[in-house]
């Protein structure tokens, strides 16, 4: 994991890759949680047995899923030590490129994209942050995450 003392360290590392996540597999548990949390209970998701018939041979995690592991990828990618605390203020561009099939391995990298100043002491950050899947040869999903953070 990188770390970075201060977020006015960010400001200079714009344009530039600034962290890896740990792997993260993700098995029929977490979808079937998710799917629970949700409501969303499609069978391509939780009937691992009509999924074998259907169009990807196997359940698949929905997108929405993979996009909620956002804050998981952000937490063993890099940290900022002087920080009291960082709020999501939204997404841009969210794109699910392939499906992911169940006991798939995740992972996240996160490019800087922007960092502007902001009222308390506090930064607004853009984070390109493109979803790898072990084995695959095109991100699974890609999003500009939007965060506030605060010194």
């Amino acid at each position: 994991m990188k770390s970075y003392d201060t977020l006015n360290e960010l400001q200079h590392l714009v344009g530039e890759q600034i962290g890896s996540s740990d792997w993260l597999t993700i098995d029929q548990t977490r979808i079937n949680t998710f799917a629970d949390a949700t409501g969303d209970h499609q069978w391509i998701h939780v009937d691992a047995e009509r999924a074998k018939s259907g169009p990807f041979g196997t359940p698949i995690a929905h997108g929405f899923l993979t996009l909620s592991l956002l804050p998981a990828f952000f937490s063993t990618a890099f940290e900022i030590r002087n920080i009291k605390m960082g709020v999501n203020y939204g997404l841009n561009k969210v794109r699910f490129l392939k499906p992911v099939p169940v006991n798939s391995r995740l992972r996240a990298h996160f490019k800087l994209q922007s960092w502007e100043p902001i009222e308390n002491n506090g930064a607004q950050t853009i984070f390109e942050m493109s979803v790898e899947m072990e084995g695959a040869s095109k991100p699974v999903c890609v999003a500009e995450s939007i965060l506030r953070q605060f010194a």
